[in-house]
């Protein structure tokens, strides 16, 4: 089933990488403690401003800031929604 969101203008619907649960030496790290993911793969663009097309696409693998971005949930799963601007790079 498709994602019925569409971001305006500039924006882009990103679902984050999942967070990482352990460390390489076995150790698990509670929820408290874990690092917001920086990096994700982008589910849906805005059509751009003033006839500026966007960079990124459906399925880019981006790298975002840290606070980037607000949170939202759509059907249960977590999603942050964000200008391009915000975007650092396209990973691959």
């Amino acid at each position: 089933m498709g994602l019925n969101v569409k971001p305006l203008a500039d924006r882009v619907l990103i679902e984050p990488a999942a967070a990482v649960e352990k460390t390489i030496g076995g150790i698990i790290i509670p929820d408290t403690a874990k690092e917001k993911p920086r990096e994700g793969v982008v589910k849906a663009v805005g059509v751009g401003v003033l006839g500026i097309k966007l960079t990124v696409k459906e399925g880019d693998v981006v790298l975002y800031g840290q606070y980037s971005g607000t949170e939202i949930k759509i059907e249960g799963k977590d999603y942050l929604i964000m200008k391009e601007s915000d975007i650092f790079a396209i990973v691959g």
